[in-house]
């Protein structure tokens, strides 16, 4: 697994066409127990940035944003029936939804793991 990351604690595991995107371990770290994910709709198209969906701790509620354009082709069903995934799991069974990408290009202005590691510390 080749993961890239966002300065919003998203990461981004790139297919061919397409990516699955989830939150970090920071985040799920900053936020404590999560208790509930609000996940976007499949077939929905978001631009890069756009609020996409929402995670909500014990602590704190927090946006998860589109980390490249494109259109939503699944969501982690299994994380809206037992959110914790998202604090267990975050990097496998913790992933919140897949992406068909519109603009590939974009992925090449996300940061790898030393960078966003740089970003964390």
């Amino acid at each position: 697994m080749s993961l890239l990351y966002t300065a919003d604690h998203e990461w981004v595991d790139q297919g061919a066409d397409s990516a699955t995107v989830g939150i970090t371990h920071h985040a799920q770290d900053a936020l404590g127990d999560v208790v509930f994910v609000e996940l976007p709709e499949v077939g929905k198209s978001f631009a890069q940035g756009e609020v996409a969906g929402v995670v909500e701790s014990v602590k704190a509620a927090a946006d998860v944003y589109m980390p490249v354009s494109g259109v939503v082709t699944e969501v982690n069903e299994s994380l809206r029936d037992n959110p914790a995934l998202a604090n267990t799991d975050p990097l496998g069974a913790g992933w919140f939804f897949k992406v068909r990408l519109s603009e590939p290009a974009q992925l090449s202005a996300l940061m790898d793991e030393a960078a966003y590691q740089a970003l964390t510390q």
